[in-house]
């Protein structure tokens, strides 16, 4: 009998490289239909993963975003020996991101050059950040032949499998909505270059409240304080739940809603891949980067001289980038959506 082919990825650290890593297994899934796909992932990622049906198995890890771990990334790399994977993919450019496909004595090692990886990579790829600008279409071609013409042609879009909401809802004490609702995740890691203005989220909230939608907003423990914020000015109606619920409950809970708006974040990606009117607001990022992959999702991004910066902080103090887009701008976007009956 035949062994079934099996693939390991070596996954991103942040939530939104996640998303886009799914698109991957979708060309792998194309390329290979009875190949196994293994994640190894940070833990965290395990909600997002059990959601995307190409993923045969997601094998965990402690490392945190930048640690070297070297005695950790050894061990795994030793385990993984006995799996017999024919091929590593590696997403992240960093020396120590390879080292364990290389532990594991993986025989085909895929990935960019990154931090000059001779020895650990073997199939070494050299990007081309003209060609393959988009961030899920430098995934997409590391699970294609090299010098393949499809690169960066019909990239397939995430979408995650969410699952029903009514334990989650009983969890938070909150009943099952009659009305529409609209989640806002006014949160972005990055920082505030990225954040739309409080008060702006607040007044969408106000007058989709005022016309009989329940508003959630959703996001870590780090954005409580913004949403704090934004309950506070939107009134009844308004329910925080930034930093209450996990990330696979936030899936769940997005996948519930009628419509999101969202900052370019983790959250947007997730978003995007579960296919709902999502409007995204850009102000220091790139859209053409890194964009939610869906064909529900609209884009607002001014593109103003000084745009993108990718700071964390506005470095010329005014955030126009941001300020300029209106609320009167979102909800007119929001009410298009509606018109179409989505």
């Amino acid at each position: 009998m035949t062994e079934q082919p099996a693939i390991l990825v070596v996954g991103p650290s942040w939530v939104g490289d996640m998303m886009m890593a799914q698109s991957l297994f979708k060309i792998l899934k194309r390329e290979q239909p009875h190949v196994l796909i293994d994640v190894l992932a940070p833990t965290w990622s395990d909600g997002l993963l059990h959601r995307m049906p190409e993923v045969h198995r997601m094998i965990s890890h402690p490392i945190e975003h930048g640690q070297l771990a070297w005695k950790t990334r050894q061990h795994l790399g030793f385990q993984l020996r006995s799996n017999n994977y024919q091929q590593a993919i590696v997403l992240p450019n960093s020396w120590k991101s390879a080292l364990i496909p290389s532990w594991a004595k993986i025989p085909i090692r895929t990935g960019y050059r990154g931090e000059m990886r001779y020895g650990l990579l073997n199939d070494i790829r050299k990007l081309n950040k003209f060609q393959l600008r988009r961030t899920v279409d430098q995934f997409v071609a590391l699970g294609l032949p090299k010098d393949d013409k499809r690169i960066g042609h019909k990239v397939p879009n995430p979408r995650l499998l969410p699952e029903p909401i009514d334990s989650i809802l009983q969890r938070l004490e909150l009943e099952k909505p009659d009305e529409p609702v609209l989640v806002l995740c006014p949160g972005a890691e990055y920082g505030p270059a990225k954040i739309w203005p409080l008060e702006y989220y607040a007044e969408v909230a106000k007058q989709k409240i005022s016309e009989g939608w329940k508003v959630w907003l959703l996001g870590s423990q780090k954005d409580a304080s913004l949403s704090s914020r934004i309950q506070t000015l939107s009134g009844e109606g308004c329910i925080n739940l930034c930093g209450k619920t996990t990330l696979p409950e936030a899936v769940d809970l997005l996948g519930f809603a009628q419509a999101i708006i969202t900052n370019d974040s983790g959250l947007m990606h997730v978003a995007a891949a579960l296919d709902k009117p999502l409007i995204a607001i850009y102000g220091s990022s790139n859209p053409g980067m890194t964009p939610p992959l869906s064909n529900q999702a609209h884009i607002i991004y001014l593109g103003l001289k000084c745009s993108p910066c990718y700071q964390r902080t506005c470095p010329k103090k005014h955030l126009k980038c941001l300020r300029k887009i209106t609320p009167q701008q979102v909800l007119e976007t929001l009410k298009s959506y509606e018109a179409k009956g989505n």
